[in-house]
């Protein structure tokens, strides 16, 4: 840390440039300030301690805006002990301090404010007082809340005219135009997944933490590779049954728009009641699955044993009925009530034998992997939060684009990798063929029927994943057939190549496309009121348990009048009952 000393003579630039020189001074100095005169044309402080001879004089010179020091006098005999805090560190201090290391990291959390602080100016400062430095600094980067509610139309605009076949549209209460909902998916994403991604959608929400609150809620689906493909996501105020009605009918339209039929999809979410029923509406010839990292995260919170996890998973995987009712079976040993509590969740939503539809291997949704992206945004208004998601597009659409161009292979890296190994194992095995499609294969463990016509093997892997399992391999190659020519082509890597064909384009910056909007859009239709639900102020109270109350016995209350437990006298409905 510099010495922050001051010479009689020394010049500034003006006098907010001296102010800000002698604050920073008395903070490394650790001395506070008492301001005798403060103003446009001459500045005067000595030191706040009693009995402290040191005080400073500046002046501005005449037809120009810079100060300099006329007198300085005296040497500080205060012991500069302001370790505790300090008057001159203001929440505008803060935010100078701070603005850099926001803007290069927007987790920059309070705590590390303090740290910070501490460690460069050896003072203490409180925890609201850096929370707040927090979102005044965030606003002077990016915006007001407000600003960004008010500007979403003439964003939409600006996502629809760069990118052409884009869907943004904001929703407002009618009575006094507050924001409700917002919809938007790229052309480029609506196009890359009806012509190259499997027909999996996964969708979920993430609650923002920006001064409105609201819920993101997105659709993602899984390219050739198994990568992650984001395809729609909105913000609404409150999430619930008819907000994700709402979000799941607007997919729809998305979907309807650019295709004559609808592919049959499979959806994957938490199992949510509003979601399946959200589903089961608008698309009525879906499949729904509940995510099985969810469901085996739910087991593991309820009953704390990793056992049952493991046991999940695995009945999860069954490919017979035997070994299914098997893994249940030993759920059952391990905790009765786990088995009852896994009966909420028929088992044709989750286990693979009996799951209807196809999920091609894929039995986790990747919500959790889309929220990462938009994790370091939360707090930031709505604006930057699509941003940010579009710039990731744009960012992820491009690299891949280019990573494919490097592929020799017919399918993409993971599916070819599959391939490869089946290949291996099915050197090892025995084909024995019935007739023109359907074989018997021979292992050492066991024996296998394969049907080439119909893409099925007894050990169900062929169905179920829509590669060629091991046993399969062995019957095509015995019968000199192409094994990759019964591979399913969401798998071959001109999907890949297909899913990321069209580009995600940039949207010009703020300045650009608000004076736009401000000259070709009404002001009834550009203005948009933030919604009425908004965040406390200060930091969220979190309710604390220390070590001992968990394992402490608990409080059994008695009433005085009926001798009962359960209740106190004031709630005893004894007397009533006699009535």
């Amino acid at each position: 840390m510099e010495n922050h000393c001051f010479v009689v003579g020394q010049e500034f630039p003006d006098v907010k440039a001296f102010r800000s020189a002698i604050k920073e001074a008395a903070i490394a100095q650790h001395f506070e300030l008492r301001i005798v005169k403060s103003d446009l044309i001459r500045y005067i402080a000595k030191c706040a301690a009693e009995g402290c001879p040191w005080h400073i004089r500046a002046v501005k010179l005449p037809n120009a805006p810079t100060f300099t020091i006329r007198s300085l006098e005296g040497t500080h005999t205060c012991g500069k002990n302001a370790h505790n805090g300090h008057h001159q560190a203001s929440v505008d201090w803060i935010v100078n301090f701070i603005e850099e290391r926001l803007r290069d990291n927007i987790n920059y959390k309070p705590k590390d404010i303090l740290h910070d602080i501490y460690k460069q100016y050896g003072i203490t400062i409180p925890y609201k007082q850096a929370w707040r430095a927090k979102e005044r600094g965030l606003q002077a980067i990016y915006g007001s809340s407000e600003e960004g509610y008010c500007l979403l139309p003439a964003y939409c605009e600006q996502i629809k005219k760069t990118n052409p076949g884009s869907i943004a549209e904001v929703f407002t209460a009618a009575a006094d135009n507050r924001f409700q909902r917002l919809f938007v998916s790229f052309y480029a994403s609506i196009y890359g997944f009806l012509n190259g991604c499997l027909p999996i959608v996964s969708i979920g929400g993430i609650q923002l933490k920006s001064k409105y609150l609201g819920t993101l809620l997105s659709a993602t689906s899984f390219d050739a590779d198994g990568g992650l493909f984001p395809l729609a996501f909105g913000v609404v105020d409150v999430e619930n049954d008819e907000s994700w009605m709402w979000f799941l009918s607007e997919l729809h339209k998305a979907l309807e728009m650019n295709t004559e039929m609808i592919p049959r999809l499979t959806f994957l979410s938490n199992g949510q009641k509003c979601l399946m029923d959200a589903v089961k509406r608008k698309f009525p010839y879906s499949f729904h699955a509940v995510c099985m990292r969810h469901l085996s995260d739910c087991i593991g919170k309820e009953f704390k044993n990793p056992r049952l996890i493991q046991l999940l998973w695995k009945a999860a995987y069954a490919t017979s009925t035997i070994k299914f009712k098997e893994n249940i079976a030993e759920i059952e040993e391990v905790s009765s009530e786990a088995a009852n509590w896994l009966r909420q969740y028929p088992s044709s939503h989750w286990a693979l034998i009996y799951f209807e539809g196809t999920r091609y291997g894929h039995l986790c949704s990747n919500i959790d992997e889309f929220n990462q992206w938009i994790l370091e945004a939360q707090e930031l208004p709505i604006i930057q939060v699509i941003e940010r998601i579009q710039i990731k597009l744009m960012t992820v659409f491009e690299e891949r684009r280019a990573k494919c161009k490097s592929w020799f292979s017919m399918l993409a890296p993971s599916a070819e990798n599959h391939i490869t190994e089946a290949m291996n194992l099915a050197s090892k095995y025995q084909v024995l063929r019935s007739d023109e499609v359907e074989f018997e294969v021979l292992s050492t463990e066991r024996s296998d029927i394969i049907n080439i016509g119909t893409h099925s093997c007894s050990c169900r892997d062929w169905q179920l994943y829509g590669i060629p399992c091991s046993h399969a391999v062995a019957a095509l190659v015995s019968s000199k057939k192409d094994v990759y020519a019964f591979t399913e082509r969401y798998f071959t890597q001109a999907s890949y190549c297909e899913t990321y064909a069209e580009e995600v384009r940039p949207i010009p910056g703020k300045i650009e496309w608000k004076k736009e909007g401000e000259t070709t859009m009404d002001d009834e239709i550009r203005i948009v009121r933030p919604p009425k639900v908004r965040r406390l102020p200060g930091r969220p109270e979190k309710k604390r348990m220390c070590i001992e109350d968990l394992h402490r016995e608990k409080h059994t209350v008695h009433c005085s009048r009926c001798n009962q437990t359960g209740h106190y006298k004031s709630t005893c409905k004894a007397d009533a009952l006699r009535e």
